[in-house]
Parts: C-alpha cells; sequence; structure tokens
C-alpha cells in the first residue's frame, strides 16, 4: 500500500432493467453504477485505524470521528464502504453512494459488497504489486542511466595519461565506493617547466558528486589559466562555486605548484586531508590553512612551500585511506599513515599503502568511501641547482597593502647563508620591499586576483632577486635623480622615488617586459 490510500469502486443506482412490467424488481444484482470520486485517506487518519478493526461493510453516515477523509466522502455522497483487507493490511475501499430509489441497502445487497470485497482484495493487492515492480523497474532503468552517464562524465574527466617530466614519477590510484564517485585530481602544464597539481573530495557520492566534482574540476582549470597562485586560484573557484552548490554539500581540495626544474612546491589547502613529504629527511606534514570550497564566499586561503630534493615523495590522498575501519571497528587513522610512511622501505608507495590498507581492513572489507592516492617523486639529480646558479627562494604573494614586509622578510631569510654584512642586507630588505609595493600598487593595482612573484637566485658571485607584477605592456619611466628643490617648489610630482631609492640600495637594477608581465631585478654583487 503506497503513503496514502485511495477509496474505489461505483455508485449503486437503483434502475429498473428493461424487462415486462410484470417482472418489474430492484433485486441488489440488477444495479447500474456510476464512477464517485476517488479519496485519499492518509496513513494517520482516525478512519484507517477504524477499518481495521471492521469486518464486513461500514453505514460512512453513522461513523463519528475527527477524520478529514470521513468528511470527505460524505462531502462525495458516500453511503456504505467495505474495506479490501489482504494479509491483515487494507489495501483499499470499495464505497457506494445511495438509490436512486432512495432505499436503504438490504442485507443482500452488504452480503453482495462483502462477498466482492473478499474475492476482489486478492487481485487488488496483485494489482498493485505488478504496479510497484512496474514503477520500480523504471525507477531503476532511471537510475542506471543516471549512473552510466555520471561515470562516462567522471571518466571523461579524469586524466587519461599522467604527466611524463625528466627526473619525476608520477603515479595515482583510484578507487570509487560507489558506481560513480567524489574524488577528483588532475594535472595542468604552466609555462616555465611547471606543473599544477589537484587533489579534491565532493562530500557526497553518486551522481550530484559526480557533477560537482565535474563543475569544480571545470572552474579549477579556468583559474589555472587565469591566475599564477595558488591561493588566488582557490579563492576564485570558492566564490563561483559557493552561489550554486547543493545545500550540505562543499568540496576539500589541495592545489600546488610544482617548478619541476626547481623543486619548488607553492601550494594551498581548502580543507583537505593534510598532504605529506616523505624522503631521506623523514616524514614532514605539509599544512596551510584555508576553509573547503562552497561553504561561505570571501574567504582567503594561505600559501606556503617547500623544496623537494632527491628521494622525495609527495603524497596527496583522499579520507577514504585514513578513514577506512577494520572489522572492529578501529580506524587506519593519521598516526597510522605516518608512521607507515616513516616505515617506507623504498619503491611504489602506493602499492605499499595500499597493500598495509588491505592487510588492516581484512578481506571481507565493505568501502566506505572513496579512495584516491597521488603520488610525485624526484630521481634526478640536486633540482636546486643550475649548473653554477642556486636557487634561493620563489614565491607568490597577494596584492594587498602590507604585504612586501612579507616579500622583505622572507628574502633576508632565503639570502641568511649568504652572509651579507648587516648593512647591505638591510639596502636590499628596503630595496625588496620597495619594489614589491611598487608591483602590487602600480602593476597590478592592488587587484586581489593579481599576485607578485619574487625570486632569489646566486651564483656564489652575485644575487638576483626578480620582482615580476602583471603591469606588461605600460612603460616604467627611467629611475632619473629627483630634485628636491622643484619638488619642494610645487615644479615636480612628490611622487616618484621609488625606482631612484632602489637603484640607490642595489649595485644593478634591470627592468624587462615580455608585454604581461613587468620584471625588476636587483642585483648584489657577493665579491
Amino acid at each position: 500500500m503506497t503513503s496514502r490510500l485511495t477509496t474505489f469502486w461505483q455508485k449503486f443506482n437503483g434502475a429498473q432493467r428493461a424487462t415486462p412490467p410484470a417482472m418489474v424488481e430492484e433485486p441488489a444484482a440488477a444495479l447500474t453504477t456510476t464512477i464517485l470520486p476517488a479519496v485519499d485517506i492518509a496513513p494517520n487518519d482516525p478512519l484507517l485505524a477504524y477499518l481495521r478493526q471492521v469486518n464486513g461493510p461500514v453505514e460512512i453516515a453513522r461513523l463519528r470521528l475527527d477524520s478529514p477523509a470521513l468528511a470527505a466522502m460524505k462531502a462525495t455522497g458516500v453511503v456504505v464502504s467495505v474495506p479490501l483487507v489482504s494479509q491483515g493490511e487494507v489495501i483499499g475501499l470499495i464505497s457506494i453512494g445511495s438509490r436512486r430509489s432512495e432505499q436503504e441497502y438490504s442485507s443482500d445487497d452488504r452480503k453482495l459488497l462483502a462477498d466482492l470485497a473478499t474475492q476482489s482484495a486478492p487481485a487488488v493487492r496483485v494489482a498493485q504489486l505488478v504496479r510497484q515492480q512496474q514503477l520500480q523497474a523504471v525507477e531503476q532503468e532511471r537510475m542506471a542511466q543516471e549512473l552510466a552517464v555520471a561515470q562516462l562524465v567522471q571518466q571523461t574527466l579524469l586524466p587519461q595519461s599522467l604527466p611524463e617530466l625528466d627526473g619525476w614519477v608520477i603515479a595515482t590510484h583510484y578507487q570509487p565506493a560507489r558506481a560513480v564517485g567524489g574524488d577528483f585530481y588532475d594535472f595542468r602544464s604552466l609555462p616555465d617547466g611547471k606543473l599544477a597539481i589537484v587533489i579534491g573530495d565532493v562530500t557526497d557520492k553518486g551522481v550530484p558528486a559526480a557533477l560537482v566534482m565535474a563543475t569544480t574540476r571545470t572552474l579549477l582549470r579556468t583559474a589555472t589559466e587565469q591566475l599564477g597562485s595558488p591561493g588566488a586560484v582557490l579563492e576564485r573557484v570558492n566564490d563561483l562555486l559557493h552561489p550554486d552548490i547543493p545545500a550540505r554539500m562543499f568540496v576539500t581540495c589541495l592545489y600546488a605548484v610544482l617548478d619541476t626544474k626547481t623543486g619548488h612546491l607553492l601550494y594551498a589547502n581548502a580543507g583537505h586531508d593534510l598532504p605529506y613529504r616523505a624522503g631521506p629527511g623523514g616524514v614532514e606534514e605539509l599544512r596551510a590553512r584555508g576553509m573547503p570550497l562552497g561553504l561561505l564566499p570571501g574567504m582567503g586561503y594561505e600559501e606556503k612551500e617547500i623544496t623537494l630534493t632527491p628521494g622525495d615523495t609527495l603524497l596527496l590522498y583522499s579520507d577514504g585511506l585514513v578513514e577506512a575501519h577494520d572489522r572492529q571497528r578501529g580506524m587506519y587513522g593519521f598516526p597510522k599513515l605516518r608512521e607507515e610512511l616513516a616505515d617506507f622501505p623504498g619503491g611504489n608507495l602506493i602499492d605499499y599503502l595500499l597493500t598495509t590498507l588491505h592487510d588492516f581492513v581484512g578481506p571481507d572489507w565493505e568501502q566506505e568511501d572513496d579512495v584516491t592516492l597521488v603520488t610525485v617523486r624526484y630521481d634526478g639529480p640536486a633540482p636546486t641547482q643550475h649548473g653554477t646558479i642556486t636557487q634561493l627562494a620563489d614565491f607568490t604573494l597577494p596584492s594587498a597593502p602590507g604585504n612586501e614586509r612579507q616579500a622583505m622578510t622572507r628574502i633576508a631569510e632565503a639570502v641568511a647563508a649568504l652572509g651579507l654584512p648587516p648593512d647591505r642586507l638591510e639596502k636590499l630588505k628596503t630595496a625588496v620591499a620597495e619594489a614589491t609595493m611598487n608591483a602590487m600598487e602600480h602593476g597590478n593595482h592592488y587587484r586581489d586576483d593579481l599576485p607578485v612573484r619574487v625570486q632569489a637566485e646566486s651564483d656564489g658571485q652575485r644575487l638576483r632577486v626578480r620582482i615580476t607584477d602583471h603591469g606588461g605592456g605600460a612603460e616604467i619611466p627611467d629611475p632619473a635623480t629627483p630634485d628636491i628643490d622643484l619638488k619642494l617648489a610645487g615644479l615636480q610630482s612628490p611622487r616618484g622615488w621609488g625606482l631612484f631609492l632602489i637603484k640607490s640600495m642595489v649595485d644593478e637594477m634591470n627592468v624587462s617586459d615580455d608585454g604581461q608581465h613587468h620584471t625588476l631585478e636587483l642585483v648584489i654583487n657577493l665579491a
């Protein structure tokens, strides 16, 4: 029986049959019919509880119940009803109206109704079951078609091949808990030998998760082409995803940019499980703060950086690994993952972790969540060396007032091993801060989506620091010496000290423009 019971059958009419006058009579079997309007009976209606207790026809007019269904039946002209019972369950009603002759129904009429109900109840039940099976078959076919489409979408959107890079080995494993999962990963080649690496998890499974996954992946790819900073990419995707994501759904995501020439890794995290670096130097969690995508608008995402060295492996994964349970409901967990990484003997890390997972959960494991693993291993020569050039720093900063202090501090930390005299170090810090502020203000116009990139390298003889903005195409004025008298007299702009100050703080200053970016290079002689 469905959630609501519907009354049905016909209205009895005492019409005369076409017989000779001497034979005119009105027996119970000589009745014509008119269809009565159907009345729905809710599962909690008192009338339904009453009908379960009676056996045979019920005179509707005599009932006194606080029942919406009873009131509706009286309004439609029902006089007598008899419940159809199958296996102790009321599956319907036979309801009849009044005779045209206005005579009451006889005992023979009531017996006819009772017999009719007894005989028709099994047939009605069979018809209901057949109808339910038909509806279930249609629903299953619809779901199968939706799953097939979602599987096709997911299989099409996941990378069909992995990047092949000299000195780097990239591997992946994807095992959905259902026919269609919510995990995803992606790789995008960027200029200057860089690679964007993405892993994400939609907080749902099945078709809805696959559709949100497809949308998020598209937004990430579009933002990657427009923005260079992992934090800026996640900010853009979060703001675009938030208005349209279904209720109670969000996306965790780890976005990283790997410089395959230097091993430098810049990353931001939108609430995803912490990645690990495992190698000769031990096991390290890579922490960066950030809310999952789609939860709240206007979120910022912290950026962190490391440098991978020979033998290091970067591990990205989804919570299907750490939240797997054994037969005693114990969880695999983060401590075990860290222990396994510390004990990793070398070789294929994904195969090793899957072996530890299967040993933990046992042979009859019922997978609860998608399991996705991405590893990036460095097998080449030391990435920080370019011949005799050593890469000291490579990071980006959002274009916001005050971030020039971060650039100054991070460059000072990066060049500490060079042993610059304190006065020269202070001059370098001043020049970096001024150049970064100019890049954010004049090059990027303090736009959040346009970061400033800061790089530092040394060949042992010279230190080079490069500050790059997105103001390419606009002419940079020569750093002419300001005329103090003219400025005080108001005959020269009070601005224009920046480039002159920067140039005076370093041994050499170079300016370049590729049409899209300005780069200001500061050179310090180390000899």
